[in-house]
């Protein structure tokens, strides 16, 4: 009875943590309106791995639900850099910067400002 017993709290353990692979994690990007949200969201779901990426344009704060097995926070980084908003400690590329629409130049005071 003792083995039933052993071998079934090792598979009840080894089946929780094998279902354990989704990290949370979240960030701060840089943006101003709808537009880049939607933008930061989809560049963060076309990374290979991401479940779910939510951004809030009050607090720039990106929410992210990923596979820790096929992508990190690295990568999402740079997703997101490469259409051109910037993340807490990098910053995109003036080519990427430039190539967002002109309402979501959250680099300029003017623009950050009207919204």
């Amino acid at each position: 009875m003792k083995k039933i017993i052993t071998i079934a709290v090792m598979l009840i353990a080894t089946v929780t943590f094998a279902q354990n692979k989704n990290a949370k994690a979240s960030m701060e990007v840089d943006g101003v309106c709808m537009m880049c949200k939607s933008r930061i969201e989809k560049a963060s779901l076309n990374t290979k791995g991401v479940k779910s990426a939510i951004w809030n344009v009050k607090t720039h704060e990106l929410r992210l639900i990923y596979d820790e097995r096929k992508t990190n926070l690295e990568k999402i980084e740079s997703s997101i850099l490469a259409v051109g908003h910037d993340v807490k400690d990098k910053k995109a590329t003036d080519e990427a910067y430039n190539s967002v629409h002109p309402c979501c130049r959250y680099r300029d005071n003017d623009v950050k400002a009207a919204h």
